[in-house]
């Protein structure tokens, strides 16, 4: 099954996924989910000659919660990780942890692929992913019902019923500190983007309400080699539930980036 928990190896404090040979991706997963949620990803990637290495972000999966504090404490052990040519792909808040690490100029990022990412929010959606933050207790473990409405725009049964089984069982302070930190970012600044000197792809769902179309497409502007590519009838979820359509471009996009 896509979705069954794999077994992970120790990188530092990060446990990941670590499958294949050849040029290196790294995948970064969203708040509340781990590593599995690239299973539509990871035998696709393998099969074209890439080592796939997807990490849990501390507090999820089998990376466990640590005194993380700002995106800073994100980044800094996934960068640790590339020392050799890489590309990052990352998905929601994995992808501002990407755009962050490729920002900084290690010239080993030889591309980046940000997925349903988020860039200047409205207020009002300022406001409500917030009170969402603030909210949570860290004591307690989630009810993903809300969360679960936000990501699926259509019956996805499967893809639901796994995020529903990993927002349940996320360490509650893990998943109330990332998303923390989530809420108070508006994504990559303007600066940033200016300063990622790799390809870079800003990829979402026509059907997403939070990190929409318009924000990737200003994002892929700002970029020095941005480009925006959107697809038709998918949502927040769409690495899981659009696999197919999201592996054709990244496969291109990795061809550019890891020829």
């Amino acid at each position: 099954m896509t979705w069954t928990t794999r077994p992970r190896s120790e990188f530092g404090n990060l446990a990941a996924i670590d499958a294949g040979t050849g040029p290196l991706v790294v995948l970064l997963h969203g708040v509340g989910l781990r590593a599995e949620a690239w299973g539509g990803q990871i035998e696709p990637l393998v099969s074209a000659g890439y080592r796939v290495l997807c990490p849990d972000m501390p507090g999820h999966g089998d990376t466990p919660f640590s005194a993380v504090e700002g995106l800073d404490s994100y980044a800094a052990p996934v960068a640790a990780l590339i020392q050799e040519p890489a590309v990052l792909i990352g998905h929601s808040m994995g992808a501002l942890i990407a755009t962050h690490i490729a920002a900084l100029g290690n010239p080993n990022v030889k591309g980046v692929a940000a997925l349903n990412a988020i860039f200047q929010r409205p207020e009002a959606a300022r406001q409500a992913v917030l009170s969402r933050a603030y909210a949570l207790d860290e004591a307690q473990p989630i009810d993903p019902t809300v969360t679960l409405q936000r990501w699926f725009a259509e019956d996805a049964s499967e893809e639901c019923d796994a995020c529903a089984r990993w927002l349940q069982e996320v360490d509650p302070r893990g998943y109330k500190t990332a998303y923390t930190v989530f809420a108070e970012s508006d994504g990559p600044t303007k600066a940033q983007l200016a300063a990622i000197a790799c390809p870079a792809l800003f990829l979402t769902g026509a059907d997403e309400p939070n990190s929409t179309p318009r924000m990737s497409c200003d994002m892929a502007r700002l970029a020095p080699r941005g480009r925006a590519e959107i697809i038709p009838n998918a949502a927040h979820m769409m690495p899981m539930t659009h696999a197919d359509a999201v592996n054709a471009i990244l496969l291109r996009f990795l061809q550019e980036c890891l020829p």
